[in-house]
């Protein structure tokens, strides 16, 4: 059995917790929170500290807070020589003081509290300073998700841009249209099937094979329309800016 510490109370280590004290053959032995907060109700009161100091032992120590205080939370871990990781997609594992062993346990997801996912579903990747310490990692993650990969800080900061740009600049996206919809009296329940459809897509086809719509035909006079139609200058210049890239790209 793997034992756990889970450091911090979003919404990352919220769903961490949650899918440990589902799986029978990893012990969370305690949660650190710098404030009471919502926790998931599978977790005792009894594991639940407020103090650093008051940290106990464990084999993996996870590092679940905002990327501005991972470096300070870990240099005021009370210990040395132990297995500390975080779990940013953008910063490096050296960020991680030096005093104990560094790694990454990233969950490449999208997480809120509000939203319960299927975690089995969700891609981690890790890594490690040593082999060891890397098949730990992968023997913790295997425990709980179907895909586990190995990937360099390096490239897993090119890959949370890529999740930047296929998720939250995607939702973002999501909130125009409605923010249209809403403008006009329109149901936004009405562009869900599409979005559905163009998600599912991809399981099937390139993004690229996948791309439709106007600018894919290069039809000028629909652009045009549009252009006209949009009043919101914020609104307008996002829409030719994508429009020419996905011009650009054929």
């Amino acid at each position: 059995m793997i034992s756990v510490v889970v450091i911090g109370s979003g919404n990352v280590a919220n769903h961490l917790i949650l899918a440990f004290c589902e799986n029978k053959s990893i012990d969370l032995v305690q949660v650190y929170s710098r404030k009471s907060t919502f926790f998931p109700d599978c977790l005792s009161n009894s594991k639940i500290t407020h103090d650093l100091s008051h940290l106990v032992e464990a084999d993996v120590y996870i590092i679940a807070v905002s990327d501005n205080a991972i470096a300070e939370v870990s240099s005021k871990l009370p210990f040395e020589n132990k297995l500390v990781v975080h779990t940013s997609g953008s910063m490096p594992m050296e960020i991680l003081d030096n005093k104990n062993q560094q790694g990454v346990f990233y969950p490449l997801q999208t997480f809120s509290k509000e939203k319960e996912i299927e975690f089995s579903k969700v891609p981690i990747c890790i890594e490690a300073t040593n082999e060891k310490d890397l098949q730990l990692l992968n023997n913790l993650a295997s425990k709980v998700v179907d895909k586990v990969y190995s990937i360099s800080s390096e490239q897993r900061k090119s890959l949370h841009i890529a999740a930047v740009f296929v998720s939250n600049f995607v939702n973002h996206l999501y909130k125009i249209g409605n923010d249209i919809c809403v403008e006009k009296n329109v149901p936004f329940e009405i562009l869900k099937p599409l979005i559905e459809e163009t998600a599912d897509k991809i399981n099937f086809l390139s993004p690229s094979k996948a791309q439709t719509g106007p600018a894919k035909r290069q039809d000028t006079k629909t652009i045009e329309e549009h252009l006209n139609s949009i009043k919101d200058e914020n609104q307008k210049e996002i829409y030719k800016l994508l429009t020419q890239s996905i011009i650009n790209h054929g």
